[in-house]
């Protein structure tokens, strides 16, 4: 939504995806950490291979994310760099304590309940209920990325009353990147 009205959208989860492309850098290390069980037939990364190692074991976790998050953080920078419009929305699902946490001027938390949650993972990613529990378990509570919010759209209900909030924020997101220029 914020798109259509003219925001520059950076989003984590496509980068995250492309630092893991066959022949990348990221794609070896993770190979060359996690074993064959992580590559699918056709040289990819096989995500839920990957997910089922990393969701049951926190050091494997945080051994994939000292793989992927600085080029993740460094590409998210340089496409920053790069990107037009009149403000910038940077996608970050796990932003509470990442680095680039640091680098934005404010934090706009689009929430839902738990429940919410944990429904549209089970139907994103086709986890079962258990699986996607961990998933959730494993990131930072609802409360402490609430914490952080300077602006909050709650996504559990009404799509035009989502439009409703996104059209508020644009327009004043628009006047902060204005007073920022002069």
């Amino acid at each position: 939504m914020f798109a259509e009205l003219g925001a520059a959208l950076i989003d984590t989860d496509v980068i995250a995806r492309e630092v893991v492309e066959p022949c990348q850098p990221a794609l070896h290390d993770i190979h060359s950490e996690f074993g064959d069980a992580v590559i699918a037939a056709d040289g990819k990364l096989d995500r839920k291979a990957l997910r089922n190692i990393v969701f049951a074991n926190e050091e494997k976790r945080r051994k994939l994310e000292a793989i992927i998050h600085p080029r993740i953080g460094a590409e998210t920078i340089a496409q920053s760099a790069q990107a037009a419009g009149p403000y910038q929305l940077i996608i970050v699902p796990l932003l509470t304590g990442s680095p680039l946490l640091n680098f934005i001027d404010r934090v706009l938390v689009v929430d839902c309940t738990e429940e919410t949650q944990l429904k549209r993972l089970i139907a994103r990613d086709a986890e079962n209920e258990s699986q996607a529990r961990r998933i959730i378990a494993s990131q930072v509570s609802r409360r402490d990325r609430l914490a952080i919010a300077d602006d909050v759209i709650s996504n559990d209900g009404d799509l035009e009353r989502t439009r409703h909030e996104v059209a508020e924020l644009h327009r004043l997101y628009l006047q902060l990147a204005a007073q920022k220029t002069t």
